[in-house]
């Protein structure tokens, strides 16, 4: 496929679609990764943090120089991210936001309207590109890494319809932000249109928030059958406000029908008061279902990294608040239209479905937070 360009306002140009490129790298190189991959791990018998530093080395290794100046930056630690604004559109009438913590920016628009720093996966040859994802599958959970093969496979969906901005595989950006190690604390970011990771890691722990997943289109299709992205986090949904009474009901759903994103990119630190139906007030097996619905954002990194996480929000399970706004019933295989938040004191996640041509099933955003550790500063103050 030929190369589509197209002008935006900070001069990225399309990613075209194409296959990966011969890699140049010595084989002895390639025979290293190829191993790597076989056998699943990097260093048996150590912890979680050092097979991902190893998964990182080796990426790093299979760069030239000027492409590790480009996809490594320093670790800048600050109390709260910010908001950063990129004008867009025709003339420049349009502003579209992201949020910044130290370099690493993440937004829920395409990287031609809000750039990522580092490497674009478009730019790597085939082991380079390999090398990427064997470091997400180290740094994920199986569930995670395949919610991200999803998205990207949506976005995928979306540049071959013929999209006028960045999108697509190729656009998904890495950067290694602080030199991986032990010893001090560094971050990996990896994303694109619709997901946005955010990995913070100190010593033998690790913390993955602010987390933006999407989706547009929802449900494509692919070699296989048809994919219905984030479809785990809409079916518990509806069966979590299924399965509460009509009081429970009452107080779960919000009279003002949300349309976005309260904690959206460019909001870290802001407060939004907790509204709806308390879990103190939900059956023991209503709150099992609603700490296995947040596992689904919670849950996407590795299990080393998950389980203290998991646990927080178990313990503050009754102070957790659950509301909904929209349909209460959607069909089974299909996605609803309905807007849900969970809030904690450690979590807080939103899915917030987008109105694309009078349908919201087909474009979804959401996002997971953790008010007390956000880019891991909780974690970060033990340093």
């Amino acid at each position: 496929m030929a190369d589509v360009l197209s002008p935006n306002p900070n001069g990225f140009r399309q990613v075209p679609l194409r296959a990966p490129k011969p890699s140049t790298r010595p084989s002895a190189d390639l025979a290293q990764t190829d191993t790597i991959y076989a056998t699943g791990t990097l260093a048996p018998g150590t912890g979680r943090t050092r097979s991902i530093i190893a998964a990182a080395d080796v990426f790093l290794e299979l760069l030239t120089a000027q492409q590790r100046d480009t996809v490594q930056f320093a670790f800048v630690q600050q109390p709260l991210a910010t908001a950063a604004h990129f004008p867009g559109g025709k003339h420049g009438t349009m502003v579209f936001t992201g949020e910044q913590y130290g370099v690493a920016t993440w937004s829920n628009f395409p990287v031609s309207d809000v750039p990522r720093p580092g490497l674009r996966l478009g730019d790597l040859e085939a082991g380079q590109e390999a090398a990427v994802m064997h470091l997400l599958q180290t740094l994920l959970s199986a569930k995670g890494y395949r919610k991200v093969l999803d998205i990207m496979g949506s976005d995928q969906a979306l540049s071959e319809a013929g999209q006028p901005f960045a999108c697509g595989r190729d656009a998904y950006t890495l950067a290694i932000i602080g030199p991986p190690g032990m010893d001090e604390p560094w971050m990996v970011q990896f994303g694109g249109h619709h997901l946005a990771l955010n990995v913070i890691i100190s010593g033998e722990q690790g913390v993955l928030a602010p987390v933006l997943t999407g989706a547009q289109p929802a449900i494509y299709a692919a070699e296989g059958g048809t994919v219905r992205v984030l479809s785990a986090e809409n079916d518990k949904a509806f069966a979590l406000i299924r399965s509460l009474d009509d009081d429970q009901r009452r107080q779960a759903v919000i009279g003002n029908r949300a349309r976005d994103l309260e904690l959206g990119p460019g909001t870290d630190g802001k407060a939004v008061a907790p509204v709806g139906l308390k879990a103190s007030f939900m059956t023991g097996g209503q709150r099992a279902m609603l700490l296995d619905l947040a596992s689904e954002w919670a849950g996407m990194v590795n299990d080393d990294y998950a389980a203290p996480r998991l646990a927080e929000i178990a313990a503050g399970v009754n102070d957790t608040f659950l509301s909904w706004s929209g349909p209460l019933i959607c069909e089974p295989g299909h996605n609803g239209a309905s807007y849900f938040r969970i809030q904690g004191q450690k979590v807080f996640i939103e899915f917030a479905p987008q109105e694309v041509g009078g349908d919201l099933t087909m474009h979804v955003h959401t996002i997971y937070r953790d008010p007390t550790n956000d880019y891991g500063r909780t974690l970060l103050e033990q340093v």
